[in-house]
């Protein structure tokens, strides 16, 4: 009675210490073990740090269009003149203006023109009114200009210049008739950037002041009308 005790208790212990084998064993073999808790996680941080989407974006160097950094403009400039009571004629001048903030400078403008042929003097045959350099009409003006509508102009669909429509007003004198005439000006212009350094001008100006040339005092508006180059410096 006792051995048969014996035989089933070795027999126990012997159960209970094959089992652990019988189960490794009985795994499929093809299944890997069970990585490392370290491992698990410096994977998952690998793929967190990489882009679910790769975009393929070529850059492209953008160059902004600016006015230079210089505060002078010099510029010339032609059109035409109509002298009030004298015809329209061919003007030319040239001006220097000083840029005092980007929407305000000052301008100082020097034109030329020359006068023609009163309708009396066409009509009546009698001598002209004028002779040799009282025809001759020399300006000069100083203005305040303001840019008041500063903005872009697109050429194509790949081009824009700067551009500026200011006003400006101001006060000079006249040379015309053998007398020097004291002149309010007025106008407006339009200006677009084709460099950084250069523009082209569209004035629009009237030059008034008072006359008698015809023996009877009156003002007199002699409008004007220009295109310009200018450059900055």
């Amino acid at each position: 009675m006792e051995i048969s005790r014996l035989r089933l208790l070795l027999l126990s212990a012997l159960a209970v210490s094959l089992l652990p084998g019988c189960a490794w064993f009985g795994r499929n073999r093809d299944e890997a073990p069970p990585a490392p808790a370290s491992a698990s996680a410096g994977a998952s941080e690998a793929t967190a740090d990489q882009p679910v989407i790769e975009p393929k974006v070529e850059r492209r160097d953008v160059k902004r269009a600016r006015i230079d950094t210089e505060d002078f403009e010099a510029g010339l400039f032609a059109g035409v003149l109509s002298i009030e009571d004298f015809e329209s004629n061919a003007v030319y001048g040239a001006h220097l203006s000083y840029h005092l903030t980007e929407d305000f400078f000052i301008e100082g403008t020097l034109g030329r023109s020359r006068a023609g042929r009163t309708s009396y003097e066409k009509l009546s045959g009698s001598a002209d009114l004028l002779r040799g350099s009282e025809r001759d009409y020399t300006y000069y003006a100083l203005s305040a200009g303001w840019n008041a509508l500063p903005g872009e102009v697109f050429v194509g669909g790949n081009r824009s210049y700067n551009t500026a429509f200011y006003l400006l007003a101001g006060v000079g004198s006249t040379r015309f008739g053998g007398d020097d005439l004291f002149t309010v000006n007025a106008g407006a212009g339009y200006k677009v950037l084709l460099k950084d350094w250069m523009a082209v001008h569209l004035d629009v100006r009237d030059y008034i002041f008072d006359s008698d040339l015809l023996g009877k005092k009156k003002i007199v508006n002699n409008l004007e009308a220009h295109l310009g180059i200018s450059f900055f410096f």
